[in-house]
């Protein structure tokens, strides 16, 4: 599938500054919630290094193949990030979103930290994520 076919994110480089952190967050969070792995893909580098919870995924077609799972088994998904903190050319956000488990049913509320670095082109080389779900009701959810 062709870059071209998607819209390119707006280029925010390092170093950072709080305005550009926040709109680098936005951004991510904007994409997330597309569900779509391909465009979210592109925000990292080629050869991206990821641990996310307890798997390591290495380069952007193993980051795309992840999400696709991802998001067949999480099912309503939607995502808020909050920047936490930031420095030349790294990211710290906390998150959270709400997902329903494609299997039971089960309406599910992630609460997490992820710590970002980018590469001088504005690309995310390391993502490094730890989560814990929470089990809610339908009508807990905050987030929709």
């Amino acid at each position: 599938m062709s870059v071209l076919k998607y819209k390119i994110m707006k280029k925010i480089i390092p170093p950072f500054t709080l305005e550009t952190a926040k709109e680098k967050v936005q951004l991510a969070e904007d994409a997330w919630n597309s569900k779509n792995p391909a465009k979210v893909s592109l925000a990292y580098s080629i050869d991206s290094q990821w641990r996310n919870r307890d798997k390591f995924i290495t380069g952007r077609e193993a980051i795309k193949t992840f999400l696709s799972n991802k998001w067949i088994q999480e099912q309503h998904y939607k995502l808020k990030k909050h920047l936490w903190s930031f420095t030349n050319n790294r990211i710290s956000v906390r998150f959270e979103y709400e997902w329903q488990e494609l299997k039971t049913g089960q309406w599910m509320r992630t609460h997490g930290n992820e710590h970002w670095e980018f590469d001088n082109e504005g690309l995310m080389k390391i993502r490094d994520m730890s989560a814990n779900d929470i089990k809610i009701k339908a009508s807990e959810r905050t987030l929709k």
